[in-house]
């Protein structure tokens, strides 16, 4: 019996379309001129597509130290300029180095990819989009949101990405205010710590 070829074409729409970003590290000349090397990779809308270009680009352990996987929603640059992100933050989850450092990360990038896709958390309208960071001292994956002043939302999109990422009671992620960042040049403390 022959496959009917319009069920093997149906595509499962996402809520938001969704940005897949690299910032390159090699096209850094210093500080000031970050966002210079960031560029938009692809956009996709479907689980199909995401599917696609996720089995299609390496993943983050393969990534030399500095780069960063930055996937937003469609229309959102990954800045703390961009109006959407300007009056949020950024909740930051250490990745921790071990035997098995780099399935760790990428199996955690996979997760929090899925759950944000996927419109799993709570307040989902409030996320702008998640970053892996390849980093010589230690690896990290943070999720920005666009409201910083609401502290029952973050608290709760906190709570539910140290779930999602399998994180105890014993670690700690914290939570970084973009204007607090910009301010205090990069030296901020965190203003929710879970």
């Amino acid at each position: 019996m022959a496959e009917d070829s319009s069920s093997s074409a149906q595509q499962h729409p996402l809520e938001h379309r969704w940005t897949l970003w690299f910032d390159n590290p090699n096209g850094r000349v210093n500080n000031k001129t970050w966002g210079q090397t960031l560029r938009s990779v692809y956009t996709f809308g479907t689980v199909e597509e995401f599917w696609c270009l996720f089995n299609n680009i390496i993943p983050p352990s393969a990534l030399m130290h500095g780069a960063d996987f930055h996937v937003f929603k469609h229309g959102v640059e990954p800045k703390w300029e961009d109006p959407i992100c300007a009056s949020g933050g950024k909740w930051t989850c250490p990745v921790q180095r071990g035997q098995d450092a780099k399935a760790h990360l990428d199996t955690l990038w996979l997760h929090v990819l899925l759950a944000l896709i996927g419109e799993q958390f709570t307040d989902g309208d409030d996320i702008c989009g998640a970053v892996v960071s390849v980093r010589k001292s230690q690896d990290r994956i943070s999720l920005w949101t666009k409201t910083s002043s609401s502290e029952q939302v973050q608290v709760s999109i906190g709570k539910q990405l140290k779930e999602i990422c399998g994180m105890g009671e014993v670690s700690r992620i914290g939570y970084l205010v973009h204007q607090d960042a910009i301010k205090l040049d990069r030296k901020a403390k965190d203003r929710y710590t879970l």
